[in-house]
């Protein structure tokens, strides 16, 4: 087994990760992981790199026989050695005791397990398994090791085991298993980040937040947050299939995200999947209110605003460029001044020299063609001049020049 990060020299993201992937190379020898920690720089080795996919810095993926497994998660040292643990084992965990279930409770805050003997369904499990491993545990177990208060109508069957309940896979209301997995492997309720937005866009969930701050213990943004919190508990049963929630800190991401400012605390619900949200319809003051709001989206009244459409890709564009203008001039407006006046500056000399060089022609051809006209009018007056010179005995004469002596006796 072995883990490698495809890096490149000049990346900052990079160079950001290099002590903490030092930590897990120490941290993994020290245990006695079977798990081999090194590293490829992708510029040098670009066959390579293309050949495992690698689109970007730093990419980590473990290798196992002839797989390779992405790495999404966190880039912090416990997430990347959780990983580790979960993709070098068995694929599929035997829990052959309730100590050990238990344990695999209290250890995990998410986790699956498939209970019965050989079936279609066991096979659906571990195809599911094999493509979803990278971000939670799998487990086998017989119905004999299930805690008590678990309740099969049929076997075989898979359930998922968070937020202290259980939930069973129901093939006619869930679909597909992978989709289910992949939908169920988040706590119903979270802390949101940019990360975990991206992850849950794939879950086809729509994700309501309350957008707070949590420096802030003002009534109103406690109240908010436990308003959410309380539904998602209490409502478990009623709306997890379609939602997710949880709060997020600061509304930075979310106005970024929406293209839009939000007033901090309020609540907004997201579908990741197309970029479409949804905003308050009402004051929410209460559980009932929440609930009352999240139902008039399930029923189509509260109205959608973003998506994907050509309109708001273009939209996007307009946005983040001026984003990136005013965040560097921010940041450094010496260098802001640096990266767009000086392309300025070049176009606008270039422009007044292509502006003069017009003018100074014109002027000169101008001028050609009035001294032009001038020498045509100065030959055709003289060649009038001597057209119109008469002689005495009315005809031309030419003009004989005299002698040298006869013009100096003429002179003496």
């Amino acid at each position: 087994l072995k883990r490698v990060p495809f890096y490149a020299p000049w990346c900052g993201h990079c160079k950001k990760l290099e002590p903490i992937w030092n930590e897990v190379g120490l941290e993994m020898k020290s245990i006695g992981s079977p798990v081999k920690v090194g590293k490829m720089d992708a510029t040098s080795y670009s066959s390579i790199a293309s050949e495992f996919g690698v689109r970007g810095y730093p990419t980590i993926k473990l290798l196992k026989g002839d797989l390779a497994y992405n790495y999404r998660g966190p880039r912090t040292k416990d997430d990347i050695i959780e990983f580790a643990h979960r993709v070098s084992g068995a694929l599929i965990r035997p829990l052959p005791s309730q100590q050990m279930f238990e344990h695999m409770q209290k250890r995990h805050r998410v986790f699956f397990v498939y209970i019965g003997g050989e079936s279609p369904l066991k096979e659906k499990y571990i195809d599911a398994a094999s493509e979803l491993i990278v971000y939670t545990y799998f487990f086998s177990a017989s119905e004999e090791v299930v805690p008590e208060y678990v309740t099969l109508k049929e076997m075989p069957a898979v359930l998922v085991f968070k937020d202290e309940t259980y939930f069973v896979y129901d093939e006619y209301e869930d679909g597909d298993l992978s989709s289910w997995i992949n939908r169920e492997r988040f706590q119903n309720y979270l802390a949101m980040d940019g990360f975990l937005l991206y992850e849950l866009g794939d879950t086809g969930k729509l994700v309501a937040i309350a957008v707070i701050d949590e420096k802030n213990t003002s009534v109103e943004h406690t109240r908010l947050k436990s308003i959410i919190q309380e539904v998602a508990r209490d409502y478990r049963d009623l709306f997890h299939r379609d939602f997710q929630f949880g709060h997020m800190d600061g509304n930075d991401y979310i106005n970024t995200l929406l293209m839009d400012e939000l007033t901090v605390p309020t609540v907004v619900v997201l579908n990741t999947s197309n970029q479409q949200y949804f905003l308050l319809d009402r004051q929410i003051k209460n559980v009932e209110d929440m609930v009352q709001f999240i139902n008039n989206i399930l029923d189509g009244i509260v109205e959608a605003q973003g998506g994907d459409s050509i309109w708001q890709r273009l939209k996007r564009i307009v946005f983040d460029a001026k984003s990136t203008v005013v965040s560097i001039f921010k940041s450094s407006p010496l260098m802001g001044c640096f990266l767009f006046g000086l392309p300025l500056g070049v176009i606008s000399i270039m422009c007044y020299g292509i502006y003069t060089a017009d003018t100074d022609g014109g002027y000169i051809e101008e001028r050609y063609e009035v001294s032009k006209s001038e020498n045509e009018n100065q030959e055709h007056k003289e060649e009038s001049k001597e057209q119109q010179e008469p002689s005495s005995g009315g005809s031309v004469v030419p003009t004989v020049q005299e002698p040298k002596d006869v013009l100096e006796k003429k002179k003496d």
